[in-house]
């Protein structure tokens, strides 16, 4: 049996969370953000997670209810091997999210690969990621990818492979 599963590129940030809920009026209201550990407020804050979602809050409200897991990443999070000149916030959930269906302030981790993953030669798609990563003009490596997340949709769980 070979097991349907989608590959992510892991991004290099710290994790975070939206969290929206209706009120007794039925209006989609952001009651939360986090951190993987913590809740988070913009005066208690996580590289600025929680003032972007503030900013951002009009836009974030269609995602719809739930908790939005993903990434915050970019200028001052982490090693930022992308080299991003400002912060983004990259949706983790590729079945319900594209470019077409998320909102305008956000992000969606990059598929590498979507299929069986018995059809997939994971050493070679690492390989790949890490040297589509371009070099600067004097040859040098601007950043590395941190590593690859894989998906399994028949047990909704994941794995992490990092090249550390």
């Amino acid at each position: 049996m070979l097991f349907r599963s989608t590959i992510t590129e892991k991004m290099d940030g710290t994790n975070a969370c939206i969290i929206i809920e209706a009120n007794e009026r039925g209006e989609l209201e952001i009651v939360g953000c986090q951190s993987r550990s913590r809740l988070i407020t913009p005066q208690d804050d996580n590289y600025g997670f929680a003032g972007w979602v503030e900013r951002n809050k009009e836009e974030l409200l269609k995602l719809g209810e739930g908790y939005h897991y993903g990434e915050w990443v970019g200028n001052g999070i982490q090693k930022n091997p992308h080299n991003l000149d400002r912060k983004y916030f990259y949706l983790f959930n590729t079945g319900r999210w594209n470019a077409e269906t998320k909102p305008a302030c956000c992000e969606v981790v990059k598929i590498l690969y979507e299929g069986p993953l018995g059809d997939i030669d994971i050493e070679a798609l690492m390989n790949e990621l890490y040297h589509s990563y371009s070099n600067d003009f004097f040859g040098d490596r601007i950043g590395e990818p941190e590593g690859i997340i894989i998906y399994y949709h028949d047990t909704r769980s994941y794995a992490k492979l990092t090249y550390k």
